[in-house]
C-alpha cells in the first residue's frame, strides 16, 4: 500500500525545481551553483552530497561533489538538504491566495505546488452562490468576479502568486449549483447538469472530482451520484478524491465505498488524509489496508495520503447531524 504523507519540512533546504535538462561543459560558467549540499532528488533512491548548476530557470547540472562546477553566484549548502519542491496535496489556500500571493508560510516550509479541491471549490459558481459566499466571508474578504474553475485560476495567475497551483472541482459545489443546500437526490435531468459542469472543470484544468463526506451538504450524495460524477473525470483522465464517509466507526464501510466509486466509475481514487479517528477505531488499519491492497490486486488504482502527526482538527459542523444544517449553515 502506497501512503503519500503531507509533507513540511521541519529542517533547513534549499529548493530545486524542473527537470534536469543537459550535462554541464567543462568550461561553462552557470547562473547559479548551490554547492555542497544533501541532494533529495525525489526519485526514491539514497541522499548523496554534491553540486548542482542552474541556468536562467533550468537545472543543467547534478553530479556528486566536489565538482568542478563553475556559477556566477555560489551558494554554500553544506549542512542543508537540496530537493525538489514539496507538495501541499490538501491546501486551503484558496482564499489567503487572494490576500497575499506571496504563500509565505507554505514557501518557507519548501512547498511549491498547492492542490486544492476537497469537496468544494472555488466554482462553478451561480450568481445566488456568489452572493452567498461574499456574505460568509470571514477575515479575508474578496469580490468574486469569477464564475468557473478555469476562470479562477486565471485570476489568480494574472493576480501573480508565488505557488504553482491546481485544483480538483468539488463534488458539494457541483451538488449547490444544481440542487442547493438539500437532503434530496438529483433528478435525471440536475444529475446530467451536474456531469455536465464536471466535464467543463475538467476541460478548464481540473484534476479531478473531490468530495467531502461528513460536512453537508456534500453528505447528502449517495454513491451512484459520485460513480456518476466520477466517470465524467475518468473520461478525461482525472482521479477521484475523497475525505471519506467516515473516519471512525464506520471505517471500513467507507473504505469499501470509495472502492467501490472507483470500480464503477473508471477513475483513479486516493484516500485523503487516511485516518482511524477514536481509540476504539485505530485497530481497524490493518483492514484498512488488506481492503486497499486487495483492489490494486484486482487492478484499480488506490491510494492514499496522511498527514504525520496525532491529532485532527475541523469544523464544529462536522460534528452537528446533517439533518439540523438542511438548507445551509
Amino acid at each position: 500500500m502506497r501512503i503519500f504523507t503531507f509533507m513540511t519540512c521541519a529542517t533547513a533546504a534549499l529548493l530545486i525545481s524542473s527537470n534536469l535538462d543537459a550535462r554541464s561543459r567543462p568550461d561553462q560558467t552557470h547562473d547559479i551553483v548551490i554547492r555542497g549540499g544533501l541532494i533529495i532528488d525525489g526519485k526514491g533512491g539514497a541522499p548523496f552530497t554534491g553540486d548542482l548548476a542552474i541556468d536562467k530557470d533550468r537545472i543543467v547540472a547534478l553530479e556528486p561533489g566536489p565538482s568542478g562546477l563553475k556559477g556566477q553566484v555560489e551558494i554554500d549548502a553544506r549542512g542543508l538538504a537540496v530537493a525538489p519542491g514539496f507538495i501541499n496535496m490538501l491546501s486551503w489556500a484558496t482564499e489567503s491566495l487572494l490576500a497575499d500571493g506571496r504563500a509565505v508560510s507554505d514557501i518557507k516550509q519548501g512547498i511549491t505546488l498547492e492542490v486544492m479541491g476537497e469537496g468544494d471549490s472555488m466554482a462553478p459558481l451561480t450568481p445566488e452562490m456568489k452572493a452567498l459566499r461574499e456574505r460568509r466571508q470571514g477575515d479575508v474578504r474578496y469580490p468574486i468576479s469569477w464564475t468557473s474553475l478555469g476562470e479562477y485560476l486565471d485570476y489568480l495567475e494574472k493576480k501573480g502568486i508565488a505557488p504553482n497551483v491546481a485544483s480538483f472541482v468539488g463534488a458539494a459545489t457541483i451538488r449547490i449549483h444544481e440542487m442547493g443546500e438539500v437532503d434530496a437526490d438529483p433528478s435525471p435531468e440536475q444529475l446530467g447538469k451536474m456531469r455536465a459542469l464536471v466535464r467543463t472543470a475538467m476541460e478548464e484544468g481540473a484534476m479531478g472530482v473531490g468530495s467531502a463526506l461528513i460536512y453537508a451538504p456534500g453528505s447528502y450524495a449517495e454513491t451512484p451520484e459520485l460513480i456518476a460524477l466520477a466517470s465524467e473525470a475518468a473520461a478525461c483522465g482525472g482521479m477521484y478524491i475523497s475525505h471519506m464517509r467516515s473516519e471512525g466507526d464506520a471505517l471500513l464501510p467507507a473504505i469499501d465505498e470509495l472502492i467501490e466509486i472507483s470500480r464503477q466509475s473508471g477513475a483513479r481514487a486516493e484516500i485523503y488524509h487516511l485516518k482511524q479517528a477514536g481509540r476504539e477505531n485505530w485497530a481497524k488499519i490493518d483492514g484498512v489496508i488488506d481492503r486497499v491492497e486487495t483492489a490494486r490486486a484486482a487492478v484499480l488504482q488506490i491510494t492514499a495520503d496522511m498527514y504525520p502527526y496525532t491529532s485532527g482538527s475541523t469544523g464544529l459542523d462536522a460534528a452537528i447531524p446533517p439533518l439540523v444544517q438542511y438548507g445551509g449553515f
